[in-house]
């Protein structure tokens, strides 16, 4: 993989973190290029054995061995750690934040010198399905590129017009796994209730996803598309359909859900916004 940065710093090694580094990992990037700062971080942690830097903190790093720094840490952590980074800023570096909320004048204040990056990416990342939206407008586009071909690693890419759009993709993509998670746990539940075990109930929801995703991905076809194929006209699907979509209550249900994870999202970003002076 061709990249703009030399060497990567990853501030975090949870599951975002960790599948960001193993998705370089197989892609190519010499893992000497590589150092993963996370305080849980044991010495038999697998990036190690797989020559991974791994540091507890970031106390002893020195600005020139940063050209990339990836904050993968959970916002609500966010301001100690930027606190602990600042003597990392220089003109050179490059700063991508994948936590939810957290503004890009936080990080542009933070840093000062560098070139800053907002994305949300998703947890699929972790089987390399994940999608990452992303806004950086001074990156320039040699930058950006390389931001994108690190994060094609795990997934899809796409970059935003607004920074104020980060909070719908946060609500949407960000938390939307959960929501599929969620309904699957539904299906099953309302297979118990019509007689199935629970485990039969949870194996026919479970594949049920899986597959349909599957076939979303594979199928030129558009959702809409994809649902009529499925939906014989009074048959069983469009019996389902007929309380699950006409009645409005599922779209609506929906954007109340996306509506509250939006406004969570909002109120993280202030809470970590700079003081107005």
């Amino acid at each position: 993989m061709e990249l703009p940065f030399g060497r990567i710093i990853c501030i975090g090694a949870g599951k975002m973190g960790g599948a960001l580094v193993d998705g370089w990992l197989c892609r190519g990037v010499a893992p000497n290029r590589l150092t993963l700062v996370d305080p849980a971080l044991r010495a038999g942690a697998s990036w190690i054995g797989r020559g991974v830097r791994a540091l507890g903190t970031a106390d002893d790093l020195q600005p020139q061995e940063a050209d990339l720094l990836v904050l993968a840490v959970k916002p609500q952590l966010m301001d100690g750690v930027l606190a602990s980074l600042v003597h990392l800023d220089h003109g050179g570096l490059t700063v991508l934040s994948i936590a939810a909320g957290i503004s890009l004048t936080s990080l542009d204040q933070a840093f000062p010198k560098a070139a800053c990056v907002r994305s949300m990416p998703n947890t699929p990342a972790s089987v390399g399905a994940g999608i990452t939206a992303c806004f950086g407008p001074a990156l320039g586009e040699r930058r950006a590129e390389g931001i994108s071909a690190l994060l094609e690693a795990v997934g899809t890419v796409i970059w935003l017009e607004h920074e104020s759009q980060m909070d719908a993709v946060t609500a949407l993509s960000g938390s939307g796994p959960a929501y599929v998670f969620h309904m699957v746990e539904a299906l099953a539940q309302a297979g118990q209730a019509l007689g199935l075990s629970g485990e039969a109930a949870m194996a026919l929801a479970r594949q049920t996803v899986v597959g349909a995703g599957a076939l979303l991905a594979a199928s030129p076809d558009s959702t809409e598309q994809l649902r009529v194929n499925v939906t014989s006209p009074g048959g069983t699907t469009a019996a389902g359909l007929a309380v699950l979509r006409d009645s409005g209550a599922l779209a609506a249900l929906m954007e109340a859900t996306l509506r509250a994870a939006h406004d969570r999202s909002r109120a993280l970003g202030a809470s970590s916004a700079p003081p107005k002076t």
